[in-house]
């Protein structure tokens, strides 16, 4: 990536680096302090976990976590989906994914990077705690959704797929 910096003038008459810097902090203000939604990442240490030889996979037991760092997103559950089997006669209804909205600058500020294949934790009640692996890590926001007036992106939405107890129980 390039150290040459490009100024971003579109919408300058109307929207600006000030303004975009203001609408940041109410959105992290409010997510922050009034909803606070606190997660926490079990990110992943590649170096470490051991993975298997031909396929690059890695078995629960051998994978590695740096330390747990809790961070603040915006949650929402997904709601889980009522499903058959292919004949039809046996239903299965799994949890629903998380999908978490997470401001980029939270990310720095924390020097934290959510990869796919992470871990994450939230609490669903005073005494359970869902685990989640990260399936989509939400890297490409270069849409609208994800930039405030087509000016720039400043949030990333990720999509955790729910794990089974005996794949992950934290560390």
């Amino acid at each position: 990536m390039s150290d040459k910096k490009v100024p971003i003038t579109r919408n300058s008459m109307f929207f600006g680096s000030e303004d975009f810097k203001l609408q940041e902090n109410m959105g992290m203000e409010w997510l922050h302090g009034w909803l606070n939604f606190s997660l926490v990442l079990y990110s992943v240490d590649r170096e470490k976990t051991d993975n298997d030889d031909v396929y690059g996979e890695a078995s629960p037991g051998d994978i590695r976590f740096y330390p747990p760092v809790e961070f603040k997103a915006y949650v929402q559950i997904v709601e889980p989906q009522n499903a058959s089997y292919s004949s039809g006669l046996a239903r299965y209804n799994e949890p629903g994914n998380l999908r978490i909205s997470i401001y980029m600058r939270h990310l720095e500020e924390l020097s934290i990077d959510i990869r796919y294949g992470d871990y994450i934790g939230y609490a669903e009640t005073e005494d359970r705690v869902r685990y989640y692996n990260v399936v989509n890590d939400g890297k490409v926001t270069s849409d609208n959704a994800h930039t405030i007036g087509g000016y720039k992106a400043f949030y990333r939405t990720l999509v955790c797929s729910p794990v089974q107890e005996d794949e992950f129980k934290g560390i």
